[in-house]
């Protein structure tokens, strides 16, 4: 109950019509789209961050727990709240900024997902994560909830779009988490929070990149007489390299029930309904929904109905988005039960679904993304009747255990809540459970934000290994022993360096090195399911060959040979391939990581889609191993491009040849490099003060419409002709950065993308010390200086800092000749979440002695 005196101080901080306290009022807040009910006290509307704030802050006062609400669309109890206050973002509903060229989008959490898109749409850009509740949800909702939609196979759910956060924290600070600026030095605060469920923090305002639309779509309906022959389909055509936009499925009792409720004319006579979308440039479509289309057939497919028009294909998605509506036809309710696992696993998994289900006399049908693996068992019921409800519940149950037990996940976009907050100990340990529950306290050590939700009601303790001796240098060849090292020499008080092909940070004096060099190889090789789990130890050359046997890769690079899974990772290595594949923390799906304390923590799950507890992996990207120990990481491996071609244009002016990049940015569906180089002669390319490098890959009508439309585009601007090389934009990347010797002072500067071309032309002339390459689309850059003058190569450092930061970005040294010392300040950056980093490490390093003086912490 809400004294009166909170109450009466709360509506002095919104007024009166923006705070409900009425009982009556309140009920319609009592649930979302879940099973689970709960009585907030008070219901607020506040309009903009700052009264977000002063919200947070009275809440502080007062002790009071806050529940952040969007649309009420979730379906695990998320945003029920059981007395406190929920914050309703419904009236924060403004889209802030559009950048057009850097396609990236600022909107508060209000804003509607499926509004955010017809708005982007409306200038050629594309937002990917489209969930079912698309029309209704919010990008705040989206964001808590990490939400996917049927494009995620070939997209990837929100947290790979989310660039950077606007947050109140617990004790009403507000703080810029990540940003537009790509990879600043700091924790991936951003991706924790994204998928917290309003647990760490209230998001106010949030960043998002965008993509091109692509410029034409395919859509097809198959009939299989089996979900196991539609299953087997669908990880025929994932092997066969094919990448479709949406691969979707329906069982025949959907069917039926979707059928007799809006006509859309679905195969009601088939086992199953497969929904193959396909998208890019048009002369590829034809030829790629072919390869489709002959898979299916050889695996049973029939009644193959490729949509002829808009209309059409309207129709197909209406059958498929029609299911929830029709579902209230036959029943007051059902129980959604969201999970994943690995596509190779989707047939046996469905039969035993039926199987749970037919044993406990329940109503079950199926809808779900078949390209990634996540399921939906709907199960009817009706929520009076409390005999019905324990067998769904119990159902629901059994069918997590299922998942689990084939290495899927309880969740893979509607989140845990109230609703599976139990089965967590299915996933997770204790250790893990821990790690997560460590940084809830940093986040929000009074329990106020969203309280009772995710974690179980009990979290055994972790247990500890006993403190071991470990030999220096240290060299363990598991995680387990590296519990125990780790442990001792955390006991001891001995700072460790943490060290993988010794490619980034020289050997220092006085510290144990701890060396990932056994830590090597590939333990799990899932084809089928597009994944690879391989020692943090392994150099990215060695799996990269081993994956080529099978015309597979993990879209990264690196400029050095001895580079390893673990040191890329920990260093968040990300060179210009983000633009078409992703990060480093896109790509990265799981990890193994030993915490000082000896805790051995296996976090994330090797699936496209999976939302239980909070997104660690992501904080060890770019952390530089201050946090943990990674032992073993799980990465998506993607085919090969069937085609690779860059274009060069010469220029005589850096600042015509950056505006020449952005001019094609806004074009670019398969680039993979958009890059100006400058400071020295390419071998192979013609000479000229900078080039514009343009590399675009995948299939090859793709890549051949993408080039000739460079080729007008550079022509409408007054450029010269381009010229073909055998070389790419990335391969440009990795040779300034593996030239640059021991007393090179390298440096990376990150700035929006649209304040790139004013930094540029600030930055010019001490650019023109060395050679240097500008990443267009990631709106970085990297530039070397001689450094035989310690004093010059400071000053320069200093030129380049002033001009990154005061746009709003920052420049990190990457390496420093070794004579120079600790003096240097590499990073010159103190990032807002700071005291967040301090509270995690120290509780993950207590001790402090994981690569000391490597990071700015």
């Amino acid at each position: 109950m809400l004294p009166d005196a909170a109450r009466d101080a709360l509506i002095r901080l919104l007024g009166r019509e923006r705070v409900i306290t009425d009982p009556g009022e309140l009920l319609t807040y009592e649930v979302d789209a879940a099973l689970d009910r709960g009585n907030p006290d008070a219901v607020v509307f506040p309009t903009s961050a700052e009264e977000v704030v002063r919200v947070v802050r009275w809440a502080e006062e007062h002790s009071m727990p806050l529940v952040a609400r969007g649309a009420g669309t979730g379906l695990s109890g998320g945003a029920v709240a059981r007395g406190g206050v929920i914050v309703e973002f419904s009236r924060m509903n403004r889209i802030l900024a559009l950048d057009e060229v850097g396609r990236t989008v600022t909107v508060q959490p209000g804003v509607v997902n499926q509004d955010l898109d017809a708005f982007v749409a409306s200038r050629g850009l594309y937002y990917p994560p489209d969930p079912a509740s698309g029309r209704a949800c919010t990008l705040g909702g989206n964001v808590a909830e990490n939400s996917g939609g049927p494009h995620c196979f070939k997209y990837g759910v929100t947290t790979n779009y989310v660039a950077g956060l606007d947050v109140v924290l617990a004790d009403g600070r507000r703080m810029r988490l990540g940003g537009l600026a790509l990879d600043p030095p700091e924790y991936d605060f951003c991706g924790l929070v994204t998928g917290s469920e309003g647990t760490l923090a209230l998001v106010v305002g949030i960043t998002v990149r965008l993509l091109r639309r692509p410029p034409a779509v395919q859509t097809m309906m198959a009939a299989f007489d089996s979900l196991e022959q539609a299953g087997e389909a669908v990880s025929a055509v994932i092997a066969a390299g094919l990448t479709p936009s949406t691969l979707e499925m329906m069982d025949q009792k959907i069917m039926g029930i979707v059928e007799d409720y809006i006509h859309p004319g679905l195969p009601v006579d088939a086992a199953a309904a497969l929904i193959v979308e396909v998208d890019g440039y048009g002369a590829g479509l034809d030829p790629q929904m072919a390869e489709v289309a002959a898979i299916l057939r050889e695996h049973g497919a029939r009644d193959l109905r490729p949509a002829r028009s808009a209309e059409e294909r309207e129709t197909i998605w209406t059958g498929r988005k029609g299911a929830i509506g029709a579902l209230a036809r036959l029943a007051p309710f059902y129980l959604l039960v969201d999970g994943t696992v690995p596509r190779s696993r989707l047939a046996e998994t469905l039969a035993e679904v039926d199987r749970i289900c037919e044993a406990r006399g329940l109503r079950v049908g199926h809808v779900f993304h078949a390209g990634d693996g996540n399921l939906h068992p709907l199960i009817l019921l009706d929520p009076e009747d409390p005999e019905q409800v324990h067998r769904v519940l119990a159902a629901g149950r059994e069918i997590m255990e299922a998942m689990v037990r084939r290495g899927g996940s309880i969740t893979g976009e509607h989140g845990i809540g109230l609703q599976k907050r139990e089965y967590m100990a299915l996933m997770f340990g204790p250790s893990e459970l821990e790690a997560m529950q460590d940084v809830k306290e940093v986040f929000d050590p009074r329990g106020l934000l969203n309280p009772g939700k995710i974690f179980p009601a009990q979290i055994p303790a972790a247990t500890r290994p006993l403190a071991t001796v470990a030999p220096d240098p240290f060299a363990p060849a598991d995680s387990e022993e590296a519990a125990y090292g780790l442990a001792g020499l955390s006991a001891a008080g001995r700072r460790v360096q943490i060290t993988g092909g010794g490619t980034k940070v020289p050997p220092r004096e006085g510290v144990v090195r701890l060396s990932t060099e056994r830590l090597r190889g590939i333990s799990t090789y899932a084809l089928a399911d597009l994944y690879v789990v391989a020692g943090a130890g392994t150099p990215l050359e060695a799996l990269q060959e081993d994956l080529a046997r099978d015309r597979m890769w993990v879209p990264l690079a690196s400029p050095w040979a001895a580079a390893t899974l673990g040191g890329i990772v920990a260093a968040n290595a990300s060179g210009p391939l983000r633009m078409r594949y992703g990060g480093v923390r896109d790509l990265l799906l799981a990890a193994t990581f030993v915490l000082s304390d000896g805790r051995v923590v296996r976090a994330g799950r090797p699936l496209v889609k999976n939302v239980a507890g909070y997104d660690l992996p992501k904080v060890l990207v770019g952390s530089y191993g201050t946090l943990a120990l990674v032992t073993e990481v799980a990465l998506k491996i993607t085919p090969l491009p069937a085609a690779r071609r860059t274009v060069l244009v010469p220029a005589d002016d850096l600042s015509l040849a950056v505006g020449w990049g952005l001019h094609l940015l806004p074009s670019a569906l398969v680039a993979s490099a958009i890059t100006v180089y400058g400071g020295e002669n390419l071998p192979g390319a013609p000479p000229s003060p900078y080039l514009l490098a343009y590399t675009a890959e995948g299939r090859s009508e793709d890549v051949d419409a993408e080039l000739a439309q460079v080729v007008r585009v550079l022509k409408g601007a007054g450029a010269p002709p381009p010229v073909e090389v055998e070389f790419s934009g990335t391969e440009i990347w990795a040779r300034l950065l593996a030239r640059a010797a021991d007393e090179t002072l390298l440096v990376r500067a990150g700035v929006p993308v649209a304040a790139l071309e004013a930094w540029v032309r600030e930055a010019a002339p001490p650019l023109q010390a060395g050679a240097f390459l500008v990443d267009v689309a990631g709106g970085l850059v990297y530039a070397a200086h001689p450094g035989a003058n310690r004093d010059r190569a400071s000053e320069w450092l200093a030129a380049i800092r002033r001009a990154a930061v005061s746009r709003g970005g920052y420049a990190v040294v990457l390496r420093a000749p070794a004579s120079w010392g600790d003096a240097l300040d590499l990073w010159g950056y103190r990032p807002e979440s700071l005291d967040l980093m301090r509270g995690l490490k120290a509780r993950w390093d207590p001790a402090g002695i994981l690569n000391p003086g490597i990071f700015l912490l």
